[in-house]
């Protein structure tokens, strides 16, 4: 056992690397390899007493030296100094450490975060069990017991990888468990290139696979395993490995997300029992029904219990609650109380009528009951003292109108339902009800339609409920009115719901319309709350900030964040995170139908022209700061709001990234005169966009300001416009489709405007590369750097010779890449410039590689890769990746080769189009035939080739007849 007595504190040992020593933070001299054998196989007893038999064993095995005995002695004798009498002492027939406290040895650290990990699983805790277990897996720090020498330091190496590798299978299970699956591909790849024959990596590499959409290259990998294993070892693979094979083959469900069942048994009222009958037809809220009994019965009679459902008018508040009410009567056997509160009404109930009713009903003579609310109150507390009664209050206006009525005894309960939120509820378990999941709404829509028509048209089933935006009784509404008409198809209800301009009219049935709903809480705000309300439904984005909002309302933010905050306790805005808020679609169709009654087009103009400044400013300061000395700043059109400011480029890139989908929406939305200037410059202010996850929105802005700016006429924000459309299209490997926009913008721009006419020239270098355009490039280019420098802007003349740098390259000018490479990393440096430099140390290091510098080039693309990952640059990240594959294959490095290929095809999953997919997935299959795994190898180039087909290019011929010859290692020539 290991011994916790206090002793040095600061003493402390490696195992799981090389053996050493520490006091403090001084290093201490361990001493021949023998001797750190010797310290190695004391503390690997954890504190036991090892014989001198043993030791000696342990140093030398069977055949030791004359010399032994006394060698264990000396080595024994000079630890002892090193670390003091006390942690290496002398007992009985041999020696022990003792004398330290549990955290003194890494393996003893490891194996303690192993345990806890487990703990961790085993309660469900996945993402702290995984975090637990990467710490662990952290200590190590290469071989363990590197350069020992003698049979027992080698028997525990063996052990201590072996349990590495086995803390890793965990880890990486857990990562499947998370749905990590794509992140968790690359490394599975090095690891069963480094141990081929380890079947549970294999196992998890399958799965993986299978759950990242790759089929083909999970079957493919359990083909090489069976043949590996039988080549190897002459067996076939294990069960497990097998059957998961069967499982893929079936496309066994389970294997993509398993569920549990959740069962909900409900129980019949008893008296007094006011209760509503529960909906029939009652859908999903499995959580929140769990969520509510806890809250109600977990009290087990010791205390009141009250809950709190708030949420927008018909988004399900009384039908959970009924709904609740009746599963958790049996754990109140003396009654079930109910009222409707009418709290949306001009005249709610008071407490004191509510009060009565409830006497009445619990036994009360109407000559007994008091006239006054107090007294009322007292005697229904008095009545309810001993006994267990659920008491409802459907529809509340608010605490004070609720608190007389509630119990105030041990055993009852009180649930409440309100459009407000009651914080000042005191006690109370607070549910917030948002609308349906799409899954549980089509649930509700089939269950009242009928399953058979569902089926038949299921995906215009999911545009109904989409269309009523998942809220229960649009949805209860859209669906009566369709099983009331059997000649109607769904489709013809999708047509109807389709025009948002009447999508609330359509949605009536009987009584019931949804805008009555909205109605009667918009009548009842104040005229500042009524035109935040109007004005804020303008924008089109998914959510708005608070100061994106503050701007479209020209308030100071203190006093827009009082308005939007009410609006968001009445449940016309939600509020996902603080300083954010967001529209219900039915919602904002309401308000913008309440601003083109109560609002002029004037004002609508200008409230959208001012949320527009506010982008184009800010976005305008996030280009600026990380971008020193670049000019555009200084040619874009003048916003006039003052925008937010930035302490640093990592605060102006996550504003960016925040406000990304708002900034798309109103750029698009204002893509027309007086507008449209601002909003194509505002685009251009967020260039970086097109380069990570947000790329095909970006892209698909770009070309609708295209087509506005045609439309209108502008030469000059078509240019513009044009120059972001090139861009994307670049991003998104559509050459000719980028090479056409940046051809007409130099057209365009070529007299009036020649910072535009620099960037479309660059952008033209490098379309023109990329086709192998060489000679073109070359004049594009030289262009570009021409005008860039005409401009003062250094930083696009920095590009501009990053660009020529990768044309010589192609060239085969491998000297003079270098050259221009290196002056565009030594401008970029000197402005400061950290991301646009790593771009420029992406191309050093392709003429590096290209001049026979390898080592040097993938150093330069580490660098450059933290940059892209902290700029969130997904494209850029994905090409690093790339080039680092195609330098460790050229170095006969094809495990690493494979993890980095893998690395880079999980960003194209998002950004990068299909070309640069096919181009990796070549990439990995070339890396993986040349480590033996042909299999899967041509499962992914079968799968670049129908890439490469779809695309037209030539590289389809050649992946063609290489699978078709079965020539695959032609490819690593």
């Amino acid at each position: 056992m290991r011994e916790s007595v206090s002793g040095d504190p600061e003493l402390r040992f490696t195992l799981l690397g090389p053996v050493r020593a520490w006091r403090g933070e001084d290093s201490l001299a361990t001493g021949s390899p023998y001797q750190r054998a010797l310290l190695a196989a004391l503390l690997l007893r954890e504190g036991r007493t090892a014989s001198t038999a043993e030791l000696i064993d342990s140093l030398w095995g069977t055949e030791p030296p004359a010399s032994a005995l006394p060698g264990v002695r000396t080595y024994a004798s000079r630890l002892r100094k090193v670390l003091g009498p006390d942690v290496v002492v002398s007992r009985p027939g041999g020696y022990a450490i003792s004398a330290l406290p549990e955290g003194a040895v890494d393996l003893w650290t490891a194996q303690s975060l192993a345990e806890e990990a487990e703990q961790a699983r085993a309660a469900g805790e996945l993402g702290r069990a995984r975090d637990v277990l990467g710490r662990a897996l952290a200590l190590w720090d290469g071989e363990p017991l590197a350069g020992v020498p003698g049979p027992y330091a080698e028997a525990q190496r063996t052990r201590l990888e072996e349990w590495r590798l086995q803390l890793l299978e965990s880890r990486l299970d857990m990562d499947l468990d998370q749905g990590r699956h794509a992140e968790a591909v690359a490394e599975l790849t090095a690891l069963t290139a480094a141990h081929p024959l380890r079947e549970r990596l294999r196992e998890l590499l399958m799965l993986a696979l299978y759950r990242s959409g790759r089929q083909a290259e999970a079957l493919a990998v359990y083909a090489d395993t069976r043949r590996l294993l039988r080549d190897e070892l002459g067996v076939d693979p294990r069960p497990g490995l097998s059957d998961l094979q069967q499982r893929i083959l079936q496309a066994d469900p389970v294997l993509a997300q398993p569920s549990a069942p959740v069962a909900g048994p409900a129980a019949a009222p008893v008296v007094p029992a006011q209760l509503p009958a529960a909906v029939s037809d009652f859908t999903g809220r499995t959580t929140f029904v769990e969520e509510l009994r806890d809250a109600l019965t977990s009290g087990e009679g010791k205390v009141m219990a009250v809950a709190s459902v708030t949420g927008m008018a018909g988004v399900g508040k009384t039908a959970l609650a009924v709904q609740v009410a009746h599963l958790v009567s049996p754990a109140f056997p003396d009654g079930q109380l109910w009222a409707v509160l009418q709290g949306a009404e001009r005249r709610p109930a008071e407490p004191a009528t509510v009060l009565g009713s409830f006497l009445r009903a619990l036994g009360t003579p109407d000559a007994a009951i008091p006239d006054s609310t107090e007294e009322r109150a007292a005697l229904y507390r008095s009545l309810l003292r001993g006994r267990r009664v659920l008491v409802v209050l459907d529809d509340a206006r608010d605490a004070a109108q609720v608190r007389p009525l509630l119990p105030g005894t041990p055993g009852c309960a009180a649930l409440v339902t309100s459009r407000v939120r009651m914080p000042d509820l005191a006690g109370a378990h607070l549910v917030d009800l948002d609308v349906m999941s799409p899954e549980e709404a089509l649930a509700l829509f089939t269950r009242i339609v009928g399953e058979e028509r569902v089926r038949a048209e299921r995906e215009a089933a999911m545009d109904v409920v989409a269309a009523c935006g998942y809220l229960p009784l649009a949805i209860r509404i859209a669906a009566a009115r369709l099983a009331a008409r059997r000649t109607w198809t769904i489709s013809v209800l999708v047509a109807k719901l389709a025009d948002e301009r009447r999508r609330l009219d359509e949605l009536y049935g009987g009584d019931l319309r949804v805008t009555a709903l909205f109605a009667y809480v918009y009548e009842r705000l104040e005229p500042a709350q009524a035109r935040a309300f109007r004005l804020l439904g303008l924008a089109d984005g998914p959510d708005i900030s608070l100061a994106a909002a503050a701007a479209l309302l020209d308030l100071p933010a203190e006093d827009a964040e009082d308005l939007l905050e009410f609006l968001v306790d009445a449940h016309l805005l939600t509020s996902a995170a603080p300083g954010r808020y967001h529209f219900h679609d039915l919602v904002r169709l309401f308000a913008r139908a309440r601003t083109e009654r109560d609002e002029g087009p004037a004002e609508r103009e200008a409230a959208l022209g001012r949320l527009l400044d506010f982008y184009l400013a800010t976005a305008t300061r996030a280009y600026a700061i990380e971008r020193p000395e670049d000019r555009l700043v200084d040619h874009l059109e003048t916003a006039g709001h003052p925008g937010l400011s930035f302490a640093d480029p990592p605060a102006a890139r996550d504003w960016l990234y925040a406000e990304a989908g708002p900034l798309l929406s109103v750029v698009r939305q204002t893509a027309r005169s007086p507008l449209l200037r601002r909003a194509v410059d505002t685009l251009w202010a967020a260039l970086d966009l097109s380069e990570g996850s947000l790329s095909q929105p970006y892209e698909e802005a770009a070309l609708a300001l295209c087509d506005a700016a045609r439309a209108a006429g502008d030469r000059r924000a078509e240019a513009r416009a044009l120059i972001t459309a090139a861009h994307a299209h670049v991003i998104s490997g559509r050459f000719e489709a980028a090479d056409e926009a940046a051809a007409r913008a130099v057209e365009l721009s070529a007299d009036t405007d020649p910072l535009t006419t620099a960037w479309a020239c660059d952008r033209r270098g490098v379309i023109a590369h990329y086709r192998g355009r060489l000679a073109d490039g070359e004049r594009h280019l030289t262009r570009a750097a021409d005008g860039f420098r005409a401009c003062g802007d250094r930083p696009g003349e920095a590009a501009a010779l990053s660009g020529l740098s990768r044309l010589r390259v192609a060239d085969g000018r491998p000297e003079e890449a270098v050259r221009l490479a290196r002056q565009g990393v030594e401008m970029y440096d000197a402005m400061g410039h950290a991301l646009r430099g790593a771009n420029a140390r992406y191309a050093l290091a392709l003429a590096l590689a290209a001049s026979g510098e390898p080592d040097a080039a993938l150093r330069l693309l580490d660098e450059a890769l933290e940059v892209f990952r902290g700029s969130r640059q997904l494209f850029w990240q994905s090409m690093t990746h790339y080039r680092m594959a195609e330098i460790q294959l050229a170095q006969g490095a094809p495990a690493a080769a494979a993890a980095s290929a893998e690395a880079a095809l999980v960003p194209l999953a998002e950004v990068g189009g299909d070309v640069r997919r096919a181009d990796a997935l070549t990439l990995l299959g070339r890396a993986l035939d040349r480590l033996g795994q042909s299999g899967r190898a041509k499962s992914c180039w079968r799968e670049a080739l129908a890439l490469y087909e779809n695309l037209g290019t030539g590289q389809a011929r050649v992946l063609r007849d290489l699978l078709h010859e079965g020539a695959a290692s032609a490819l690593a020539s």
